[in-house]
């Protein structure tokens, strides 16, 4: 990561710049109105050479102070449409950092009456199938939740793909399982030991993120490790289920092997070889498994039986998760992203879907043919796209975050809601509120896409109003343990399992009592996934 270090005194136009002091050196970022921002602040060292596949660890201390005001390296990845990157960003393994915005931070010169008022703080884990993604894009950025809230939003980089979810241990010793985790873990112990220098409140920490990283949330809601490093979580749109066991990732150990020409006795050069040549490799694999068992990912967390003891999913339904408030819930049309890009990700054919059917029944004897006939009695369109989007949706997303929320809230408060908003354009082009579409409205930022369609036929008012209440909820879930917009929205009732409220998001929020009755009827309790 590239930094620069200040040995002088400031300057004159230095003097407004905020300055944090952290356990490793003061770190120098930049005001934008009321908002400090720091970028790429280390929290580990660069996994790199001998660390490659190793636990993070701690970053060096420097002198000075350093500069924190551009984004450093992201991880590496094979960069696809789906998750939209600057160009001007550059990937390298120093890349285990975080970004920071602080509402009203000050210089010990520059302190105000409410200076010594510590903030709620939220961390952002971003999305991206455990293989792609980044804190730096624009979609991400944290200042308008920040200045809306007055709040201190940290950004998490991390370890993705081969280098973070890709479950290598069975190669040797040299390798360990769930590195991606292990980072975020490293970066909320950096949050709990350095956030107060920045404002924050370290005893007030809500833990959030959306796809995989919902997914990551969900997980580490049941790690023993995590335990006492967050005390609240938001999981948006989490994949749950999406979690393999040792054999199953010993299995993709071996193909990835194969990908990169090396016999199993020589799986420790992985350490010393080019990261082009891994992240090549990974993206072919990290295609050719969805496309040839759809439904499954290359890369996700693993049971590895200590950071992980067992499935999250079983950790919740054995009531064994952390007892913190959680907000959960999925967007109405999640599939349809998955169509619009054609992603191997997710199965969006009639065909796909079927075989991902016999494969999860596969891996669950318990299932008769009466069962699987039962739940695809629910979709009688499933030999047609929409009947197909509909079942990998709920497979995928909305019965996961279920089975969460009827476990979870047996002893935490718990919220469930689902976004069904989507502008006249998104609903026109067949995306309606799809994956990931509510993330302008969670971090207030419109027009971070090249060329965005989002209001090409209108309907920019409405969508700011809708932003402005999902920011005010989650803002107060994450000062008062309670996601109320505090401007005379529609009350948002706890989630509880004999009524199963939940908070339908669109133009005019409503409450709604298990809008999804049917599909609980059909999957049932039991919690199913690929393993």
């Amino acid at each position: 990561m590239s930094a620069q270090f200040f040995e002088t005194e400031p300057g004159p136009d230095d003097l407004a710049a905020p300055v944090a002091r952290t356990t490793y050196g003061d770190v120098r970022g930049v005001r934008a109105g009321s908002v400090a921002v720091w970028r790429s602040i280390p929290y580990a060292a660069a996994p790199s050479g001998t660390s490659r596949f190793a636990p993070p660890q701690p970053p060096s201390t420097w002198e000075g102070v350093r500069d924190c005001t551009n984004f450093g390296q992201i991880a590496p990845q094979t960069m696809g449409a789906m998750v939209p990157v600057d160009s001007d960003l550059t990937m390298g393994e120093d890349c285990l950092w975080l970004n920071v915005w602080s509402s009203r931070h000050d210089n010990a010169r520059d302190r105000t009456s409410n200076a010594d008022e510590p903030r709620p703080v939220l961390v952002w884990l971003h999305g991206g199938a455990y293989c792609l993604g980044t804190a730096a894009q624009q979609i991400y950025d944290g200042h308008k939740l920040a200045a809306t809230g007055d709040v201190v939003v940290v950004g998490v980089n991390y370890r993705l793909g081969a280098l973070g979810f890709l479950d290598l241990s069975s190669l040797g010793d040299d390798f360990v399982p769930n590195l991606g985790l292990r980072d975020q873990i490293a970066a909320l112990e950096w949050v709990r030991d350095n956030i107060a220098a920045f404002g924050g409140d370290p005893g007030n920490v809500t833990l959030f993120g959306e796809s995989s990283g919902a997914g990551c949330v969900t997980a580490l809601l049941t790690s023993p490790r995590a335990g006492g490093l967050f005390h609240k979580a938001i999981a948006q749109s989490p994949p749950a289920t999406t979690v393999f066991g040792q054999e199953r990732a010993a299995v993709v150990a071996r193909r990835f092997l194969e990908l990169m020409d090396l016999p199993a006795a020589r799986a420790k050069e992985l350490l010393a070889c080019p990261i082009d040549r891994i992240v090549e490799a990974a993206g072919v694999l990290l295609d050719e498994i969805p496309l040839k068992e759809p439904g499954r990912l290359a890369a996700a967390p693993v049971v590895d039986g200590e950071l992980l003891p067992t499935y999250p999913i079983d950790r919740f339904q054995q009531g064994r998760s952390h007892r913190v408030p959680l907000i959960i819930g999925t967007n109405k049309d999640e599939a349809s992203l998955f169509r619009l890009f054609r992603s191997p990700i997710m199965p969006v054919t009639p065909d796909a879907v079927n075989v991902m059917l016999r494969d999860v029944a596969a891996g669950h004897p318990e299932w008769s043919p009466e069962r699987i006939a039962e739940i695809t009695s629910a979709y009688p369109d499933l030999a047609k796209t929409r009947g197909a989007l509909a079942m990998s949706t709920d497979a995928a997303f909305r019965m996961p975050a279920h089975w969460v929320a009827d476990a979870h809230a047996q002893h935490s408060p718990t919220w469930m809601y689902r976004f069904d908003y989507a502008t006249p354009m998104l609903r026109a082009a067949r995306v309606g509120a799809g994956h990931a579409t509510e993330l302008p409205y969670v971090f207030g930022n419109f027009g971070t896409l090249n060329h965005d369609p989002t209001f090409w036929l209108g309907g920019r008012k409405i969508a700011m109003e809708v932003s402005g209440r999902m920011m005010r909820r989650w803002v107060a879930f994450a000062t008062h343990g309670v996601p109320a917009a505090l401007d005379g929205s529609k009350h948002w009732p706890p989630y509880r399992l004999s009524a199963r409220t939940t908070l339908v998001v669109d133009t005019v929020d409503r409450a709604v009592d298990d809008p999804d009755r049917e599909l609980h009827s059909v999957w049932g309790e039991q919690a199913v996934g690929f393993s």
